[in-house]
């Protein structure tokens, strides 16, 4: 692994350009643009009930010396080869989204709205260092299931984190900005 965590940096609201106000919108509008906030609720919902099953996983119940011990019928490693799949297909659902959006969305906010501009690229922005932390937290689960110790636990953890984190604020951060877009501008 290449990158390092400490590498990803996490963005605030300090640093994001401001959200233009749009005046004007009606309550159609900003419910044709609640649809992102939906899709969103949707993937926090799911990021939630993979924090709590990567915290039951890694509670320490049993060693990491246990588990190479019984490796072979550890309902353990049933958990583990079941946060491998449940956080990848998070992750496969998070790329789909961003790609829709970068591909789709923000293109046609940018067009509409020159306001808009820095905003949506801010957001393509993040979405770099979100898919930085999915490639990480990929990267660090195939490590754990080729060495299920609580170092390579540790550091699983921290880089889901990382990503709740970033994915959190990041979520906030779209749905200030472009909901009313959305719909005032007939995007959704």
């Amino acid at each position: 692994m290449g990158m390092q965590l400490k590498d990803i940096q996490f963005l605030d609201d300090a640093t994001r350009p401001p959200v233009p106000v749009i005046d004007g919108v009606t309550e159609e509008q900003r419910e044709a643009g609640n649809h992102l906030r939906d899709i969103h609720d949707y993937l926090r919902a799911n990021l939630a009930t993979l924090g709590t099953l990567i915290e039951r996983a890694s509670a320490g119940e049993v060693t990491p010396q246990a588990v190479r011990n019984e490796v072979e019928g550890l309902a353990l490693v049933a958990n583990y080869r079941r946060f491998g799949n449940v956080c990848g297909q998070y992750c496969q659902l998070i790329h789909k989204h961003h790609t829709i959006e970068d591909r789709a969305l923000f293109p046609a906010l940018a067009k509409r709205s020159p306001a808009l501009k820095a905003v949506v690229e801010r957001l393509e922005a993040e979405h770099e260092h979100v898919h930085q932390l999915v490639e990480m937290l990929v990267g660090a689960i195939i490590a754990l299931n080729d060495s299920p110790d609580r170092s390579q636990f540790d550091e699983t953890v921290a880089i889901f984190r990382a990503l709740e984190k970033l994915l959190l604020s990041h979520f906030r951060y779209e749905e200030e900005s472009i909901i009313d877009a959305l719909g005032f501008y007939g995007i959704l």
